[in-house]
C-alpha cells in the first residue's frame, strides 16, 4: 500500500501565493515578540526575583505555556469566524500582553510579569497557525514552500526583536527592560493592520469545514506518519528550547555581557528562520525525510560545540547550529503533518499539534532554568542527546514502514 498524502483544496490558488507573502510580513512582526521574551524574559525574572533565582526562567515558560494552552482555542475560533478575523483577534491579545508585562516590571511584580507573558503565549499560538493557514490553499507541491514563506519572515523577527531589546531596554531608566516589553504591543498592533490584508477564504469562514467533521482524531493520530511527525516537531522544538532558554543566562554568567546574550539570541533567531528561504524547495529536491535527519545532525552539533567551550564563539557557534537544525527538523516535520489531514479536519489537527509541541516545549523551558540553577549550563547540553536520539529512531522505523508499504 502506498502512503495516502491528502491534497490541500486547490480552488483558491490565485491567493494561495498572495496569502502567504501577507503571513511572511505578518510573522516578521508578530513572531519578533517571542526573541524579546526569550533574550529578556529570564534576565527579567533575574531582576524582579529575590535571592532564590531557580524560577528565573519561568516567565519564558509562561509564554510556552500560553502557546500550548491556546493552540487549541486558536485553531477552533478560526474554524468558526475564518483566519484573517481569528489572526486580528490574536494581534489584539499580543497588545494586551505587551501591556501587562510592561507594567508589571515597572510594578515590580513577577507574578503579574509571569501572567503577561502566559497572555503573550496565546498570542502566540495564532501566530504559529501562519505557517498552516499558509498551506490552507494551492497545489499539494507549494504546501512546503509555502510554510517556509512564512518562516523566513521570521529573518526579519531576528532583527527586530534583539534590536528592539537594545533599543528600548532602558527606555523607562532607572527601571529596566519594561520598555523592550511595552514595544511589543506596537509590534503587534503592526502584526495585525498587515494580517487584515489576507484574501481569498481566509477573509471568510470556511464552511466545508464547519459542515463536516472529518475522521474522528482517533483514526488520525493512529496513522504512523502522524506519530513520526509528531515526535519530531516535539523532539526539535523542546531540544532547541532547553538550550536557547539557558543560553543567555549562561552567556552573562560567564561574564559575557547582556548585549552579548541579546546579539547571540539574535544570531540564533536569524538561523532559524534564514533557511527557510531553501528549506521548501530542499524537501521537495530530497525529500521530509532527510531534511529532517539533517536537522536531528545539527542539532547535535550544536550540544558538541557548546559542550567544547564557553568562550563567546562557542556559544554563538552553537545558537547557529541550533537554529538551522531546528528549521531543519520543525518545518519538514510540520510538511510531513499536512499529509496526515483533509481539509475537513485541519483545525483540530492543527491544534492537537501544536498544542503537544508547545506544551513539550513549555516542560522544556521550565526545565531549563532548573537545570542552569541546579547542575549547570554543560549538563544542560548532555540532556539534548536522548532526544535527538528518540527522534531519530521514529524517523527510521518511519522510513522503514514507507519502505515495507511500498514493495
Amino acid at each position: 500500500m502506498t502512503q495516502d498524502v491528502i491534497a490541500a483544496p486547490t480552488d483558491d490558488e490565485p491567493y494561495a501565493k498572495r496569502n502567504a507573502t501577507v503571513l511572511a510580513v505578518a510573522s516578521a512582526f508578530g513572531a519578533s515578540a517571542a526573541p524579546i521574551m526569550i533574550s529578556l524574559g529570564g534576565l527579567t525574572g533575574v531582576y524582579l526575583l529575590g535571592p532564590d533565582k531557580s524560577l528565573a526562567t519561568l516567565p519564558v515558560s509562561g509564554f510556552t505555556v500560553g502557546v500550548a494552552a491556546g493552540a487549541i482555542p486558536a485553531a477552533t475560533l478560526m474554524r468558526w469566524v475564518g483566519r484573517r478575523t481569528g489572526f486580528i483577534i490574536g494581534a489584539m491579545i499580543g497588545i494586551l500582553a505587551g501591556l501587562i508585562a510592561g507594567f508589571s516590571v515597572l510594578l515590580g511584580s513577577f507574578a503579574g510579569f509571569v501572567v503577561g507573558l502566559v497572555v503573550a503565549g496565546l498570542a502566540g499560538a495564532f501566530v504559529q497557525q501562519y505557517r498552516f493557514a499558509a498551506a490552507d490553499t494551492g497545489s499539494p507541491a507549494f504546501r512546503a514552500r509555502a510554510i517556509s514563506w512564512v518562516l523566513a519572515g521570521g529573518v526579519a523577527a531576528a532583527v527586530i526583536g534583539p534590536q528592539t531589546v537594545i533599543f528600548t531596554r532602558d527606555l523607562l531608566e532607572p527601571i529596566p527592560f519594561a520598555g523592550s516589553f511595552f514595544a511589543i504591543s506596537v509590534l503587534a498592533a503592526i502584526g495585525m493592520a498587515v494580517v487584515a490584508l489576507l484574501g481569498g477564504e481566509a477573509r471568510g469562514i470556511p464552511k466545508k469545514e464547519v459542515s463536516t467533521g472529518g475522521r474522528r482524531l482517533v483514526e488520525i493520530v493512529r496513522q504512523p506518519r502522524f506519530i513520526v511527525a509528531l515526535i519530531c516537531g516535539i523532539g526539535a522544538y523542546s531540544s532547541m528550547s532547553l538550550l536557547m532558554t539557558a543560553a543567555p543566562l549562561a552567556m552573562v554568567a560567564c561574564g559575557l555581557g547582556e548585549n552579548n546574550a541579546a546579539l547571540g539570541i539574535q544570531w540564533h533567531v536569524l538561523a532559524m528562520f534564514a533557511p527557510s528561504f531553501a528549506t521548501g524547495a530542499l524537501i521537495v529536491r530530497f525529500g521530509k525525510e532527510t531534511v529532517i535527519a539533517a536537522g536531528l545532525a545539527l542539532l547535535t552539533a550544536c550540544a558538541l560545540i557548546a559542550l567544547a567551550g564557553i568562550d563567546l564563539m562557542h556559544f554563538w557557534l552553537a545558537l547557529i547550529l541550533l537554529g538551522v537544525g531546528w528549521n531543519f527538523g520543525f518545518i519538514g516535520a510540520t510538511a510531513m503533518l499536512t499529509e496526515t489531514y483533509r481539509a475537513d479536519e485541519k483545525s483540530k489537527v492543527q491544534g492537537l499539534n501544536d498544542s503537544l509541541v508547545f506544551g513539550s516545549v513549555a516542560i522544556a523551558s521550565l526545565s531549563s532554568g532548573h537545570l542552569f540553577a541546579t547542575v549547570g549550563w554543560e549538563r544542560i547540553n548532555w540532556v539534548a542527546f536522548p532526544v535527538i536520539a528518540v527522534c531519530a529512531l521514529a524517523l527510521g522505523l518511519g522510513a522503514l514502514g514507507n519502505r515495507w508499504r511500498t514493495a
